[in-house]
């Protein structure tokens, strides 16, 4: 399946299913069909999804793991940057199917 991230800050992101559940898990939202994340929202889910991003880093320099293998910061990155510019500008993200 694919899901496609929409905000008036940015460009409209694409991601495949096991991205965007992953990324979901690690914001601890549950995964729908359509749905928005408001602007008040946008501050805590930057957050996680940079934490992650970085104890994703530390977990491949602790266990010697290949550096091209599902990448999480290079395969969230553009999802990242529309939650960022929609923070800065104000405006929701919305998906949908």
């Amino acid at each position: 399946m694919i899901y496609q991230f929409r905000s008036k800050a940015g460009p409209d992101v694409i991601m495949l299913s096991d991205l965007t559940e992953r990324i979901f898990t690690i914001l601890g939202r549950q995964l729908e069909t359509q749905g928005i994340f408001t602007v008040e929202q946008l501050p805590g889910l930057i957050t996680a999804l940079e934490t992650a991003i970085l104890n994703d880093l530390e977990e491949r320099k602790e266990n010697d793991k290949p550096k091209k293998s599902d990448r999480l910061g290079q395969r969230a990155y553009p999802f990242l940057e529309l939650l960022k510019q929609s923070n800065a500008k104000e405006e929701p993200v919305m998906w949908g199917v």
